[in-house]
């Protein structure tokens, strides 16, 4: 099946538009483990075969590595085929002599993998949310990317800097949309609370939720999904699988929200697995499933580190889940009363 690239959606009010399953690049930046460029290549390339249009990376990804990596794959692709988002808040700054065109360890400066990235730490991190960070941020991005301009910017992980990205970040990134460097702006988040402050307090296009409306985690269906469906802000869902849990539970030393999963998790996402497998699907399709299902949302972005990856989410995405799934996880208490026949659907209310 290749629809994946069909049924597009504007986000917000934007003209930016992003189909229902989107590329999320930050395994092309070596998280956690190193892989080639041929591998990331092979992994972007896949995407696109599957009518995957919509690409999200970040400067924090491998210090810039995943943002050089996907430019180089897309540029074989018409520019005007693809949706690209990228992220401000985190300012890379050389360490030492470094250029940060390196993808190997060599050089002496060690490895970024405290920060989950095999990558050499040839740049530090700064946090920025002012004005001239956020447009120098851009810049860099645009410069890795080998683009002239992206469709989307997120303000990236402001947690514990809310105060500067409300005051200084947001209101730099109308002025670039109004002047036309970005079609849509947001922010991108691992919680819902902040992210719902965006959606009723400023004129976002879309935010980033990641890991807070899956099988395990509904937080975000409480007030932001509501509030987004009431304001018009699309919302795209990262961390479907809450960092690998809902992929494969099974798998020893099995992750939940980028730590090892605790018993009570694993021996809830086990459960699940075990009615997907009545059901004859896979947990991972259910799982992709319950994101895409909210009319709050426009996409769901999945990290893939190959081509092989890439083929098996667009196969699990395509894959319908029966109605009887749903009730199944209810009526044994694995999932909320309010999801007794499914998620919300397109068209309905939540």
């Amino acid at each position: 099946m290749n629809a994946l690239g069909g049924g597009a959606v504007r986000l917000g009010r934007s003209g930016v538009r992003v189909g229902p399953l989107g590329f999320g690049a930050a395994g092309i930046g070596n998280l956690y483990t190193a892989m080639s460029d041929e591998q990331a290549h092979e992994a972007v390339t896949a995407a696109w075969q599957r009518g995957v249009r919509y690409f999200d990376t970040a400067p924090h990804y491998g210090l810039g590595l995943s943002e050089r990596r996907l430019g180089t794959a897309l540029r074989q692709f018409p520019r005007d085929r693809y949706t690209i988002s990228t992220k401000v808040g985190r300012r890379l700054e050389p360490t030492r002599s470094g250029d940060g065109h390196g993808d190997d360890l060599a050089g002496g400066y060690g490895d970024d993998l405290a920060d989950g990235f095999a990558v050499p730490a040839d740049h530090r991190r700064v946090w920025d949310f002012t004005a001239d960070g956020v447009r120098r941020t851009l810049e860099a991005s645009l410069e890795r990317l080998g683009l002239d301009r992206v469709d989307v910017v997120y303000l990236h992980d402001p947690d514990d800097h809310a105060e500067q990205a409300f005051r200084e970040g947001y209101p730099a990134l109308e002025r670039l949309r109004a002047e036309g460097v970005v079609g849509a702006i947001g922010a991108g988040m691992n919680q819902a609370g902040m992210l719902t402050r965006f959606v009723r307090d400023t004129d976002v296009d879309v935010v980033l939720c990641a890991g807070r409306y899956t099988l395990l985690d509904q937080r975000a269906g409480a007030e932001l999904l509501p509030a987004a469906v009431e304001r018009g802000v699309s919302v795209v869902i990262g961390g479907a699988f809450n960092s690998g849990l809902l992929a494969d539970p099974g798998r020893p030393g099995a992750t939940y929200d980028y730590a090892r999963a605790d018993a009570g998790t694993l021996d809830r996402a086990l459960a699940m697995k075990a009615v997907a497998d009545r059901h004859g699907i896979t947990l991972r399709a259910a799982a992709l499933a319950f994101c895409a299902a909210h009319p709050a949302v426009a996409s769901v972005l999945v990290g893939a580190r190959s081509a092989a990856e890439v083929h098996d989410c667009a196969d699990q995405f395509a894959t319908p889940v029966p109605a009887a799934f749903w009730r199944d996880l209810r009526d044994t208490g694995l999932l909320p009363g309010d999801f007794a026949a499914g998620p919300p659907v397109a068209g309905e209310r939540p």
